[in-house]
């Protein structure tokens, strides 16, 4: 079975572009490092057998959401795009070796401790994890939180136009 290893690669490589998200000067960097970290939690939710969440995930944060910051980005003219001249391809095939390697032996200690990721049986996934299902605790029991994630987004889309309109004057 691959769905604990899988796991661990990707939750080792999802830890590992939100430190590059955090540590990238650029911002577009930045924010590609952040794209990487949603499709490694949309690989996370396929290997625990939550299909309808793994591709809402690339769907909507991956996609729609992630244009979104770009387009915030390029509008408010913050850098130029990184030129791909001048990375370092041996330190990047180090760090990728690095992150395998730090996979594996998160692996086998989670092994040794009886930490194992058992995924969720088809029956069970399609039963709780369907979208009539998630849409229904959605609007019933987190409908308050969901006006205010709608509100906050709101808030900064107009915040970003405004400092958008500041710099253009």
């Amino acid at each position: 079975m691959a769905a604990p290893p899988m796991f661990f690669l990707l939750a080792t490589v999802a830890v590992a572009a939100a430190l590059g998200m955090l540590i990238a000067r650029n911002p577009v960097s930045s924010a590609l490092w952040l794209v990487l970290n949603l499709f490694c939690i949309a690989g996370l939710y396929l290997t625990l057998n939550a299909s309808f969440i793994g591709v809402i995930q690339i769907l909507v944060y991956a996609g729609a959401i992630m244009v979104l910051f770009l387009f915030v980005i390029m509008l408010l003219n913050l850098s130029a795009l990184p030129e791909l001249e001048s990375l370092d391809w041996a330190r990047i095939g180090g760090f990728a070796v690095g992150l395998v390697l730090l996979s594996q032996l998160l692996y086998v200690v989670a092994l040794e401790l009886d930490l194992g990721v058992e995924p969720v049986s088809g029956e069970m996934a399609a039963q709780v994890g369907s979208a009539a299902t998630l849409g229904e605790i959605l609007f019933t029991r987190y409908a308050v939180h969901l006006q205010v994630a709608g509100i906050l987004l709101l808030a900064a889309t107009v915040g970003a136009v405004l400092l958008a309109q500041r710099r253009f004057e």
